[in-house]
């Protein structure tokens, strides 16, 4: 009898415990601090005379922000938004990742993926350890240049991001 509580015991702990592990508690970035970055990667890429187009999305990659300076080109809107989508699918700066495919010949399909977009100018943002979202910069005259306006935008919101 004592041994049938014990097992009936354990069993409900089991099963409430492999329960209780189906929820998930995730950081994610707010649309306030979202639309901040994106306007501060425009700025920082304005003050070096480059129109370009900040996205930031958030941990899954979908669109939080947009911010297009007045003159970017119209191809900068994809080009931000499917670096960002890349940084926060892979959890990794783009520059970082087109560098893997240029060695590493079998990373190489990572360009076919739908939606990558594997040049520089995309970068996680972490909130601590976590990443909770990703900014991509399109329209700087080099994916460089891109990801510098990025680094800068995730540097002046660092305060936030604690």
């Amino acid at each position: 009898m004592i041994k049938s509580i014990f097992l009936a015991a354990a069993a409900t702990v089991a099963i409430s415990g492999a329960a209780s592990a189906q929820v998930l508690t995730e950081k994610n970035i707010s649309s306030s601090l979202a639309v901040e970055i994106a306007q501060n990667a425009v700025a920082a890429c304005a003050a070096d005379k480059y129109n370009v187009t900040a996205a930031v999305v958030d941990r899954a990659g979908v669109l939080r922000a947009l911010v297009r300076a007045d003159n970017a080109g119209t191809h900068t809107v994809s080009a931000a938004q499917d670096k960002a989508f890349t940084s926060a699918s892979s959890r990794t700066p783009t520059s970082k990742m087109a560098e893997n495919v240029q060695k590493n010949p079998g990373a190489a399909g990572l360009v076919d993926i739908d939606g990558f977009l594997v040049l520089a100018g995309g970068m996680p943002i972490k909130a601590g350890d976590a990443v909770i979202g990703a900014i991509g910069v399109g329209g700087a005259p080099g994916g460089n240049f891109d990801e510098a306006c990025a680094v800068v935008a995730i540097e002046k919101a660092a305060d936030k991001l604690k």
